[in-house]
């Protein structure tokens, strides 16, 4: 699907269209994100928002919004749009937008009397740096722009309020001004590609307002300084280029790399191209490692996100540098967290059995053939540190991994209300101990590739007594599923989606009437249009929306939310199961998703999904697990595309 355009009776609909954003990132950890007609809605939002590496090498809004004026006969027509307290939106210029468009860059039109006014919007790929090209379209007299920049400068998590501390001199620089609030900052230049006025016009404006904090139950107020305007005359057919950044441009280069920069993005015009744009945003590079997003606007690098989402966010990628480069970085977090003895991060006791699983893929999807060569050290070291511990929060029983910390969740269900973890999930969770017979298994194929004999005959009769422990632990015969934890025999029988990764992963315990058992269940019970249930309706601690203060929403997290990562899970198992007669079906499953692009945050997936029908988004914006998870379906249907 591609958003080709939105029409005026739906941009001026507020109801529509502030709960519709936009997103676009750079290779330098720099974004830029709104609602489409350019009220931020989010304390996260802003024209640039770029990591400042001297300061804590964490993002922080600098150039929060740019409201652009129309100036014809001493009239001046404001077309920003920011709102007040008491839900008092001013300028309104929302009411003159005629038309948006994503493609190729997001692209807004405004009618204005005889005017028409584009405004587009692209970030420099390797800098700090947002582009704005006005176009005018249509005039009829003699006509100026009035460019009026709102500042914020601090951290995205934080907000802002009129203070004496700021410093607000400016200097002049080439067709424009620099400017930096407080020590430590980059300074943020502001030029065009034009010769102009700027007349320095200092003011706070007060108690600006985000309605998406509002109603997420934070704080939602801030100031915002405003150090003057940029005045510029403008002809009919003319571009002017607005630079905003954290480095001085050349005025007269900005038309030319504008260009430049458009003419290197992928057309969105359909899911997957959509997707594959979604993917690259959570790629940062900065001088000492390649990273991986976990998602936008608040989340950071998370080791276990980072080893499922890579393969589906590179699976179409012809050059794997940047899959290598991630890899290397999550390994080294694994060396530094896992495998010392002073270090043993028990929180997350998954993560890094998950570097198995992604190397496998990276075997199905590169085709890369020495695995054991590059990893095997690694790999071995952590089935050997695995294997060895034994204290009261860590394990081994029967062969099986048992892990319990009060107060602290360890898989990826880690939602805490109250100093307590809603879904605890003490002892032995299933998916940690498929992952751990996925991952023995597949290091003794590596190693029998290799002829290390003493490697195979230490740990095959292990995973044999794992395979055995595990069925004796998790299968229940009358219920015909697997339990979601077992601590100290006491077995979890909640109906979640844990059980699936325990089919769908390469080495699984499970037989294959167990594996259907399995997905005939999930298929009842967790499958929706917007990812698989955390948990089935039937179950009493159900929670089918996610709503109310932040305790509510964590409440109901794990508890019936639906998320799409689980969809590839669901996808290899049923497609092992069904072969070609599965595909349809896989099929329908991504048409929502083609929907989706056009719902919530243009172009991508969010973090989570009501339980409940409507299905509707929750969570962060765009969610790196999820975009890699429905990229991955698409790739598994492929092989049956020629029958």
């Amino acid at each position: 699907m591609s958003i080709e355009h939105l029409d005026k009776n739906q941009l001026v609909n507020l109801e529509y269209s502030l709960f519709k954003e936009i997103l676009r990132t750079n290779r330098a950890g720099a974004y830029s994100s709104s609602s489409i007609i350019g009220c931020n809605t989010r304390k996260y939002h802003g024209l640039l928002v770029a990591p400042i590496e001297q300061l804590d090498n964490e993002r922080h809004v600098l150039l929060s919004s740019l409201d652009v004026s129309v100036i014809q006969r001493e009239k001046v027509f404001n077309l920003g749009i920011h709102k007040y307290q008491g839900s008092h939106y001013e300028p309104k210029g929302h009411k003159y937008i005629l038309d948006f468009t994503t493609i190729p860059t997001p692209k807004t039109t405004y009618r204005i009397g005889g005017v028409i006014l584009s405004q587009e919007i692209v970030l420099s790929e390797k800098e700090s740096q947002v582009l704005l090209r006005y176009t005018l379209e249509e005039a009829h007299s003699p006509t100026k722009l009035r460019l009026t920049p709102f500042l914020a400068f601090r951290h995205i998590h934080d907000l802002t309020s009129e203070n004496m501390y700021a410093n607000t001199k400016y200097a002049s620089v080439e067709n424009g001004i620099s400017i930096c609030l407080y020590d430590g900052f980059s300074p943020l230049y502001m030029q065009l590609n034009k010769e102009n006025d700027y007349v320095p016009n200092p003011d706070w404006f007060r108690q600006i307002e985000y309605i998406k904090e509002q109603h997420r139950g934070y704080s939602y107020s801030e100031d915002l300084y405003v150090p003057g305007y940029f005045e510029v005359e403008i002809n009919k057919g003319e571009s002017i280029v607005f630079a905003g950044g954290t480095i001085e441009a050349k005025s007269n280069a900005l038309k030319g790399k504008f260009t430049r920069e458009v003419k290197k993005r992928v057309p969105r015009i359909s899911l997957q191209h959509n997707l594959l744009n979604a993917a690259q945003q959570f790629i940062v590079r900065n001088k000492k490692e390649t990273k991986l997003l976990a998602g936008y606007h608040w989340y950071d690098t998370r080791l276990r996100d980072t080893l499922i989402a890579l393969p589906g966010l590179t699976v179409f990628q012809q050059d794997k540098t940047d899959f290598s480069l991630i890899l290397k970085s999550a390994v080294n977090q694994i060396k530094k967290n896992y495998l010392t003895e002073k270090h043993f991060v028990v929180k997350d006791i998954d993560a890094p059995l998950w570097l198995f699983w992604t190397l496998q893929k990276c075997i199905d999807y590169c085709q890369v053939d020495d695995i054991w060569e590059q990893f095997g050290d690694v790999l071995k070291s952590i089935l050997k540190t695995y294997r060895n511990r034994n204290n009261d929060q860590f394990k081994i029983v029967d062969g099986l991994i048992y892990a319990k910390v009060e107060n602290i969740p360890l898989t990826w269900m880690d939602a805490i209300v109250e100093n307590s973890p809603v879904t605890p999930r003490y002892g032995m969770p299933v998916e940690v101990n498929a992952l751990w017979y996925n991952a023995i298994m597949f290091a003794i194929e590596l190693a029998k590739k290799h002829n290390e004999t003493e490697f195979v005959s230490e740990w095959k009769p292990f995973a044999d007594q794992l395979k055995e422990s595990f069925i004796k632990y998790y299968w229940i015969e009358e219920l015909e599923y697997l339990a979601d934890c077992n601590d100290d025999s006491q077995m979890d029988t909640s109906i979640r989606p844990n059980q699936l990764i325990a089919a769908a992963l390469p080495y699984s315990p499970l037989s294959m009437d167990q594996k259907k058992s399995v997905v005939d269940i999930i298929k009842k019970e967790l499958v929706t249009q917007k990812g698989i249930r955390s948990l089935s309706p039937q179950d009493p601690k159900y929670k089918g929306v996610m709503e109310g203060t932040v305790d509510q929403r964590d409440l109901a997290l794990h508890q019936g939310t639906a998320f799409p990562w689980l969809v590839s899970f669901f996808a290899d198992a049923y497609l092992s199961l069904h072969k070609q007669g599965g595909v349809n079906y896989i099929k329908r499953l991504l048409e929502d998703y083609d929907k989706e692009l056009g719902e919530h945050c243009l172009g991508t997936i969010s973090e989570a999904y009501n339980g409940n029908p409507p299905h509707t988004a929750k969570g962060a914006v765009s969610m790196a697990w999820n975009v890699a998870g429905i990229l991955r379906v698409i790739k598994s249907i492929e092989p049956y595309s020629n029958y």
